[in-house]
Formats: structure tokens, C-alpha cells, sequence
């Protein structure tokens, strides 16, 4: 039974989402934080702990006793063309690690549409799609039980998210298109529920006129 799970960049816009979600669920989050972030007023008093994701005693730590782990972290657009590369692969990668010695077998992916083209105008930001898909087949290949959410374009959108529907899809299916955080939230804690997301790259956009499905029925 998963019940306590940890979120890592939970004070992204994704991330404070998803925990939210988890909250509304009744689940336990751990924020998994840099130091210095900021959290929106109503997560502060949640179980938090701030580490550098590549500290991996500190993470090992911030990662024990849990049942599952949302990973919502994410390059942001910067003169910096590493971040994709550091973020997006190589945290990816850590977490996984961690996850593989302290016992925390469900993991979540935030990932995105496209993942792993390389012809793609995103790719101009790093290569952010490559390295995506480099943090995706780690944990594809780490033996975890593992779920990827791609979402489409993210949305901060609030008001009447929950009467869109959601274009469910497996890999590579989906080209473009659009999606609400909050439905993105929303679909990773939907995914820790349903067993049948276990092993599957889910792609995810949504639109108001589409009828509304669960993760459940897309998937069965």
C-alpha cells in the first residue's frame, strides 16, 4: 500500500501540484527541496527535506521509509545549456540510484511529449529532449516499478481543469497539444494508485471537448 511519498522539485509548478494532490488524497508527501527554494504557503507545513539531489548520503536519508517517489524536477530555460544535461539525466539518474538502495521501488517520471527526438525546435534549449529520454531509460532499465508521464504543453491554468478530458496515449503517439499542471499532478498520483500504469511510458494532453476517462479505463 503506498502512503508516504516523496516529490522532488515540489516547489516547482509541477512539483507544489503533485503534492497537493497527494494531500487531497490523503497520502503523506515529503518535499525533496534545494535550499533556498520557496514553497507556496499552503504545503509548509508538509515533511521537508533540502538536499542537492546529487548528494547522495543526504538523499539515501530523504528517500528512506517511503513507498514512492514523484519525480517533478525539471531544466529551466537559462544561458546555461548544461542544466538539461544535469537535470534531466543525471538527477534523474541519482534518484533512481537512491531509490535502488534504500528500497523505494514506485517511481514516477515527469517527463514531456516528444521525449528523445532529435528534430525538435525544444532540442535548441540544450538538447532538452535527448537528455529527457536519457533520464527516461534510466529508470526504464533500473527494475523498479516504474511509470512516465509525458505531458503535452504545460498549462498553469486552474479555473475548470477538471471538466477537460485527457487524450490518453503509450510512447510517441502524441506530437503536440496542451495539458493543466494541475491535470499533469493529477495523472502522477492517479498513476500510483493504478497498478496497470506499472511499466508504461503514458503520454498526456487534454481538452475540454474530449469525454472524460480515467487512467484506469484508458489503460484496461
Amino acid at each position: 500500500m503506498i502512503r508516504r511519498v516523496a516529490v522532488s522539485g515540489a516547489s516547482g509548478k509541477t512539483g507544489y501540484r503533485v503534492a497537493e494532490e497527494l494531500l487531497n488524497e490523503g497520502l503523506e508527501p515529503r518535499l525533496l527541496l534545494r535550499p533556498g527554494s520557496v514553497l507556496p504557503d499552503q504545503l509548509s507545513s508538509c515533511d521537508q527535506q533540502r538536499l542537492s539531489l546529487f548528494d547522495q548520503q543526504a538523499l539515501d536519508r530523504a528517500l528512506q521509509g517511503l513507498d514512492a517517489l514523484v519525480i517533478a524536477t525539471g531544466a529551466r530555460p537559462s544561458v546555461d545549456l548544461s542544466g538539461p544535461m544535469r537535470v534531466d539525466a543525471w538527477s534523474v539518474t541519482s534518484q533512481v540510484e537512491s531509490c535502488r538502495r534504500v528500497g523505494v521501488n514506485r517511481v514516477i517520471l515527469v517527463s514531456s511529449l516528444c521525449a528523445g527526438r532529435w528534430r525538435h525546435p525544444l532540442n535548441l534549449f540544450g538538447l532538452i529532449l535527448i537528455w529527457k529520454r536519457v533520464g527516461e531509460s534510466a529508470l526504464e532499465t533500473s527494475g523498479l516499478d516504474w511509470t512516465v508521464i509525458r505531458p503535452g504543453g504545460l498549462s498553469e491554468r486552474e479555473d475548470n481543469v477538471a471538466a477537460e478530458g485527457i487524450r490518453w496515449s503509450g510512447a510517441d503517439q502524441q506530437n503536440s497539444n496542451s495539458i493543466p499542471r494541475r491535470l499533469v499532478a493529477r495523472c502522477c498520483v492517479e498513476a500510483l494508485l493504478v497498478p496497470a500504469s506499472i511499466g508504461r511510458i503514458i503520454e498526456v494532453t487534454s481538452d475540454p471537448d474530449l469525454p472524460q476517462r480515467s487512467m484506469q479505463e484508458a489503460l484496461t
